[in-house]
């Protein structure tokens, strides 16, 4: 497993397409891998550690001094998935 995070870009996406996007891009991430998901939308600090205790991830926080906010959060080797088309339903 590297150390270094995988970085995922979301831009100034809603939160619930930065979810949709989140669940697909670390569905193949090996338990452990630390994200750093970049997020411009105001309620990414609220519905990401949201997402994170319904699926089993862990949430690690804002990062400090990213240069856009960014938000870390652990994979988990038995997170619980989600809808396909609703990253808030579990599946």
């Amino acid at each position: 497993m590297s150390s270094d995070p995988v970085v995922i870009d979301g831009g100034d996406r809603s939160c619930v397409r930065l979810l949709l996007e989140l669940r697909g891009r670390i569905a193949d991430l090996a338990p452990g891998t630390v994200v750093h998901l970049v997020a411009a939308d105001p309620a990414a600090p609220i519905d990401l550690p949201a997402w994170c205790h319904l699926t089993g991830h862990d949430y690690l926080g804002p990062v400090d001094g990213a240069a856009a906010p960014t938000y870390a959060l652990r994979v988990a080797a038995d997170a619980r998935p989600t809808s396909a088309e609703s990253p808030w339903r579990p599946r």
